[in-house]
């Protein structure tokens, strides 16, 4: 069983940067896809970026050019780096890790950028 814990959220105002880290407990994580979802309150859970375990990226088109997916396999830990950020931005992000059918979530961490 994957434990993912993530760290980083807080409150910060338009413009401004937060990185959010996500670390896992397993000794596999280097054979995961990681990903980080959010979900702004009364909408959907929505993908925001996802890194495979060779390292290729994808992105919401919303977050394309202001943040940033990164993995440390040393560390068993995946990043966001989030820039320019929006009111809109605001939600609970929340890490994934898959591996085949397994799939893993964290407990979320609350980003709410203030305009």
């Amino acid at each position: 069983q994957e434990q993912l814990v993530e760290s980083g959220g807080g409150l910060v105002q338009a413009g401004g940067s937060l990185r959010l880290s996500c670390a896992a407990s397993g000794s596999v994580f280097n054979s995961y896809y990681m990903s980080w979802y959010r979900q702004a309150p009364g909408k959907q859970r929505e993908l925001v970026a996802l890194i495979s375990r060779g390292g290729i990226t994808n992105y919401a088109d919303s977050v394309k050019g202001r943040f940033t997916i990164s993995r440390d396999n040393a560390m068993n830990t995946v990043y966001l780096q989030m820039n320019s950020l929006k009111p809109e931005d605001t939600g609970v992000y929340y890490c994934k890790a898959r591996l085949g059918r397994n799939v893993y979530w964290g407990q979320g961490t609350q980003v709410t950028v203030s305009s």
